[in-house]
């Protein structure tokens, strides 16, 4: 096969790999391309069998083991901050939630689920501080009668 058919396959694939998601499969199949074209070009490429497997084979093979690693490395991690952390926020219970079960509380003028995390029973309509959140859920524990919570800010968290 000419060098110039890889060349330009491999610019194609680039192209796509560009153009696409960039989900790192397509760049592999690119860059290998050019590289067989350059072995064509200086007349060490064989047959075009050979050329082909040379391909499919390096092709193949830098994609198994660099993609991972590509993936990692540009794509946002999982364990990112959440942008508003509730924690320390009062919240009124929607019904009844027992012990470490879950259940509705009010906050911010929606409804939330959330986890009782304790030391006892939430009522209908009592006060409960949050904890933590998990995603849209909630972990909240009772506010004692006695507690001070008018006197601390909503905003203050407690982790």
């Amino acid at each position: 096969m000419d060098w110039w058919i890889w060349v330009i396959l491999g610019f194609v694939l680039l192209f796509v790999e560009l153009s696409g998601a960039g989900g790192f499969y397509f760049v592999f199949f690119g860059g290998t391309a050019i590289i067989i074209g350059a072995i064509a070009g200086l007349g060490l490429g064989g047959p075009a069998w050979l050329q082909w497997l040379l391909f499919s084979s390096i092709s193949l093979t830098s994609a198994i083991l660099f993609r991972p690693k590509l993936v990692q490395r540009f794509r946002p991690h999982s364990s990112l901050p959440d942008i508003d952390d509730l924690s320390g926020q009062i919240a009124i219970a929607a019904e009844n939630i027992s012990l470490d079960t879950k259940g509705q509380v009010q906050m911010r003028g929606t409804t939330w689920s959330a986890r009782n995390l304790g030391p006892s029973d939430l009522a209908m309509g009592q006060r409960c501080r949050v904890v933590r959140s998990i995603g849209i859920a909630l972990e909240v524990c009772p506010l004692s009668v006695n507690s001070n919570a008018d006197a601390v800010e909503p905003n203050s968290a407690t982790s």
